[in-house]
């Protein structure tokens, strides 16, 4: 066993022991069912597990563990109970569920595996098999890393089917007949031989002696009639006319608003404030320090407590970053793969620096790419109200249980006397795994007297104090031979480690400078074939708070590593989608979306003059996904007409949620391949709202068109894939264009000049 394996297994197994895993498997979808009690009830409604309540009128309520934020995942995980519980759809809603260990996201930390996604070794097995259980055991009940269908795929049909022979057994009761006699569709148990049939709603009282039986099968996929099928999303109607409700909407009786306004200076902290002339303002109930940070204006109105913090005098302590800029961030990158470190190795295969050494072929290539801001369209907000030693906090989180046990701790009472709501999210993109919202929201709620209050923060104060995508440089190294294949690979990046970071903020007291698979995912599980490779990592520690960014280090990684596979296509004089072709021999997934992509954008057929194609291709969150933009330069800008995107996401629930989000996460990468950048001068942060952060408009959109694969195979991720082969896609149509490679993002116009 080479040491990485070696290090993995120890740490695993180490693990195992202390947590009382060791080889366990993970949650059977049959332990993860609940019971009629594990839901709450109320207006006749009658639970026939821990997923599924009816209510008399026959209406189906599957309650869904994860955050709604515009990707579609409450009607995906809907379709999943409604196809073997043989529901009528249109009578299917959902509701958010409660905090529970059978709604733990099982597949979330498979993202912190250094594995591929097809590794199927022994070691990958025992570590994903652990790592599941580790997340059972810790009730990790997190949206995020694109892993809700793939944790919900036997749990939730499982509580459909155990549901739906809950029912027929109830028929069979009442009309004293063999319960495989009946048959259920469209919500309605019959009994063939006699004509006798029921409704859902008319034999949902009938269940509740009734015990579920243990020996249900989930369905052969030839049966399915919803999964697989375009169903329409069961949050679209309630956004459509206005009723939906997000976090920012809460808006509790006797709720006070609180503006805030952290230090301007990363790190710094509020030296002196004169609030007298703000706490006379109209509205206005009282002005606060909190955290030595910030200052927050409570007021009985929103743009009330917003104007008089506008008209506040503060004097900032900004501390030891007042000189900090983004050259100095750059710097500090480029010093890390100039000084000669390893750092960590995360794949070591063959003896790359050794072929190197005697290599007569050569090509080197430097990478970088800057700091992102989230920036969801719903703004930073938490309603939080601490009353009679009770705390109940309304807030659009992607991390249910932490959220709660964040609240629980600064509110220095037990999580059983927290009650979280987590309405809609108005996007969340990662940003909405981070607790400062819910900690800063909690620390007024105890200042109030019980009144409620909803902490908004503006445009402003979200995109200059976020927890930014990190900034991050690659080197690469590469031989060739006489061929023009790539003989050895040598790829260091340096960056900021997310990991650090975000244990920093949660669990200071655990924070450790170890290995970060998340700086590193898309470069070490490189699919092409090359016999010698070297990939390490070198974590960089800077003051800008790090955090997860759509598809995380697969963001840049991929930039990285497509790019430079490409520049080895054109030192090989060879075409960039038969090379990357050629080096997929033993990647039969990876190959054929590569395929599909090329040959839906007509690869081979000549465009107008002034066009040409770029193509990229990379694997993340279980799914691969292959794209080709086409691009042009029109009035000193970089216009992209067209992108067509192959996904292989495995078994597909809903394909209109998977083409919608492969559209939103073209979009969102697209935006931050030509725009994003977040810069930083005198330990400020640049820029402040869309004027100078800017996103794609509606008449810059290209056309999309989005083929999916065909495929039985255990489902993918699909929210963050189609985020990463965005950028190196455009840059090699680019490169195509113009004869220049540009090896920095954004891919500002001005460079082609």
């Amino acid at each position: 066993m080479k040491r990485r394996g070696f290090l993995i297994a120890g740490g695993l197994l180490g693990g195992g022991v202390l947590l009382g895993v060791g080889l366990s498997t993970p949650p059977s979808a049959r332990s993860r069912l609940g019971d009629k009690t594990t839901l709450p009830t109320e207006g006749g409604q009658i639970a026939l597990n821990g997923w599924v309540k009816l209510m008399p009128d026959g209406r189906v309520i599957v309650a869904t563990p994860r955050a709604e934020m515009g990707q579609g995942v409450h009607t995906a995980l809907a379709m999943l109970v409604a196809e073997e519980l043989d529901a009528d759809w249109s009578q299917v809603s959902t509701e958010q569920a409660p905090l529970a260990q059978i709604y733990a996201n099982t597949a979330l930390l498979l993202n912190v595996l250094p594995f591929s996604s097809d590794d199927d070794s022994l070691l990958a097995r025992l570590a994903r098999r652990s790592v599941q259980r580790v997340g059972y055991l810790l009730s990790l009940q997190v949206t995020g890393g694109s892993s809700s269908v793939r944790d919900a795929w036997e749990p939730m049909r499982l509580a459909g089917a155990t549901a739906r022979a809950l029912l027929v057994d109830a028929a069979a009761q009442r009309w004293s007949v063999a319960p495989e006699s009946c048959q259920v569709q469209a919500g309605v148990v019959r009994h063939p031989t006699s004509g006798r049939q029921a409704g859902f709603g008319e034999l949902a009282a009938d269940t509740v002696n009734i015990a579920p039986r243990r020996d249900v099968a989930l369905k052969d996929p030839s049966q399915f009639r919803l999964i697989g099928k375009p169903m329409p999303r069961t949050d679209i109607p309630a956004k459509v006319n206005g009723s939906a409700q997000f976090g920012i909407d809460m808006q509790p009786e006797g709720l006070l608003y609180a503006a805030i306004r952290h230090c301007p200076v990363l790190g710094g902290k509020v030296r002196q404030v004169d609030s007298a002339a703000a706490k006379a303002r109209r509205g206005v109930a009282d002005v606060r320090v909190l955290q030595e940070r910030s200052v927050v204006v409570l007021a009985d109105r929103y743009w009330r407590a917003k104007s008089a913090l506008d008209a506040l005098k503060i004097d900032w302590d900004e501390g030891p970053n007042a000189q900090l800029d983004s050259s100095l961030i750059r710097a500090q990158l480029q010093v890390a793969l100039d000084g000669g470190a390893k750092g960590s190795g995360f794949r070591q295969q063959g003896d790359a620096e050794a072929v190197l050494r005697t290599a007569g072929r050569k090509l080197e290539a430097s990478y970088y790419a800057p700091f992102l801001a989230h920036a969801a369209l719903e703004p930073i907000n938490c309603t939080a109200q601490f009353k009679d030693g009770h705390l109940t906090v309304w807030c659009g989180t992607q991390v249910a249980s932490l959220a709660r046990w964040k609240a629980a701790q600064v509110a220095g009472i037990d999580s059983e006397q927290v009650t979280l709501h987590v309405p809609l999210l108005g996007g969340g993109f990662g940003r909405r795994l981070e607790l400062d919202m819910i900690e800063e929201a909690v620390l007024l709620a105890l200042q109030t007297q019980g009144r409620p209050v909803k902490l908004l923060w503006s445009r402003e104060e979200d995109m200059q104090h976020d927890m930014y995508r990190p900034a991050a440089m690659a080197r690469f190294v590469a031989a060739l031979d006489e061929q023009g294949r790539p003989q050895a690979w040598l790829n260091r990046v340096a960056a900021p480690s997310i990991g650090l970071s975000t244990t920093e903020r949660l669990l200071p007291s655990m924070a450790a400078d170890s290995p970060d698979k998340n700086q590193i995912e898309g470069a070490f599980d490189l699919p092409y074939a090359i016999p010698h490779l070297s990939v390490r990592q070198l974590r960089v520690k800077t003051p800008v708070p790090v955090g997860s960014w759509r598809s995380v280090g697969h963001s840049y990684n991929a930039f990285f590593t497509e790019g430079f596979i490409d520049e080895l296509a054109h030192a090989a004089k060879q075409d960039p989608f038969e090379y990357r072709r050629s080096l997929l021999t033993d990647k039969p997934r990876h190959r054929a979306v590569l395929e599909l992509a090329a040959a839906k954008a007509g690869w081979a057929q000549a465009l107008p003059a002034g066009r040409a194609r770029g193509i990229a291709l990379h694997e993340s969150f279980g799914s691969w996904c292959a794209q080709v933009a086409e691009v042009s330069l029109l009035d000193g800008q970089v216009r992209v007409h067209r992108v067509v995107c192959a996904i292989d996401c495995g078994v597909v629930v809903n394909p209109d949620t998977v083409e919608a989000q492969m559209q939103s996460a073209i979009v969102y990468g697209l935006s931050a391949a030509l725009y994003g950048e977040i810069t930083l001068k005198n330990g400020r942060i640049e820029q402040s709202n869309f004027p100078d952060y800017e996103a794609i408009r509606l008449a810059q959109m290209p056309q999309i068109d989005v083929h999916i694969m065909p495929s039985s195979a255990a489902p993918g991720g699909v929210g963050e894939p189609g985020t990463p082969p965005i950028a190196p896609a455009v840059a090699n149509a680019l490169f195509a264009l113009t004869g220049r490679r540009i090896r920095d993002l954004p891919l500002r116009a001005d460079l082609f000049a």
